[in-house]
């Protein structure tokens, strides 16, 4: 780590669901914002690109589908982007033109068997626009199952900047234990959290983390409301007995001592900014590093596979 103190932009928003256009012109306006307070890293929430379809069955039961279901996710794998594509190099023109680190979470499509299995992914775009990386959820929650695939071991990926290793895990991945020593073990300074978890309980989570990995913890929640749903979606009825606001926020940026550096903020669309100090990785090291003097390979011991699974090989 070269640069000690590091400004960073955490945005809590929401794009009209299953509209990508809505959801670049968000992210080019907020790091048009990030820009101008100078910030060098800019997390958006989980699935950014094109929506959390918070609410929506799709047209499924245990033992039936219905075809308004699948043509709802119809829609949904139109909204969703190739990673890499030409919606990766628009995101890279915007992170260049901004001068940040970007990272978005996107439903991403399949590229290299059927192009039709969707996945829960985060993507890392450099200041230069290069396509740094991605993550791919390893274990969509609940009804997820239906929409994404699982990722594997081979995009826990973690990106050394001149401010110390940046990374992530998406939503509830981030109770799993052995994923968590995972990106401990590989060095991370920064772990990002984009969700769409708005409990108290995620509070807890974060502020344990940060204490367990000695890191801070970036967590970029959606603020959604009823508006942000087309209202020609076959399953827009489905929202009728729900709140107007679908999920109020918490975003939040805890320090590597599991104290809030911006503690969360509920009930509006917003942009989160810190300062961070990263010499206070180190110094929060001194009596717990989980991976480190604090850890006995003797007794404990994880073996992470992180090659890429082929579904079928050709010779």
């Amino acid at each position: 780590m070269n640069e000690r103190i590091v400004k960073v932009a955490v945005v809590q928003a929401a794009p009209i669901l299953f509209d990508k256009l809505s959801a670049f012109q968000q992210i080019a306006s907020y790091a048009r914002q990030a820009k101008a307070q100078g910030a060098k890293l800019l997390l958006f929430p989980e699935v950014f690109i094109a929506g959390y379809p918070r609410g929506l069955s799709f047209g499924a039961r245990v033992g039936s589908r219905t075809m308004e279901g699948r043509e709802d996710f119809a829609r949904y794998w139109e909204s969703a982007i190739d990673v890499p594509g030409s919606d990766t190099d628009l995101l890279g023109e915007i992170a260049k033109e901004a001068g940040v680190y970007l990272i978005v979470g996107v439903v991403e499509r399949d590229q290299d068997y059927s192009h039709s299995t969707l996945y829960n992914s985060m993507i890392y775009i450099g200041p230069d626009g290069r396509l740094l990386g991605k993550h791919r959820k390893l274990m969509p929650t609940g009804s997820e199952r239906l929409l994404w695939g699982q990722g594997d071991g081979s995009t826990l990926t973690v990106i050394e900047t001149p401010f110390g290793r940046i990374g992530g895990l998406i939503c509830w991945e981030n109770y799993m234990p052995l994923a968590r020593t995972a990106m401990y073990a590989k060095g991370i300074d920064i772990l990002l959290t984009p969700t769409a978890d708005a409990r108290d309980t995620w509070q807890a989570t974060l502020k344990h983390i940060a204490c367990e990995g000695r890191c801070y913890v970036l967590s970029s929640n959606q603020f959604v409301t009823k508006a942000a749903y087309p209202a020609d979606l076959n399953g827009y009825a489905e929202l009728a007995q729900d709140p107007e606001t679908l999920c109020r926020g918490g975003s939040a940026i805890v320090g590597p001592l599991g104290e809030y550096v911006t503690e969360p903020v509920y009930g509006k669309e917003t942009i989160l900014y810190a300062d961070l100090d990263m010499s206070l990785v180190t110094k929060s090291r001194f009596d717990f590093d989980v991976v480190g003097h604090y850890n006995r390979p003797d007794v404990f011991q994880l073996h992470v596979n992180e090659t890429k699974q082929n579904i079928v090989t050709f010779t």
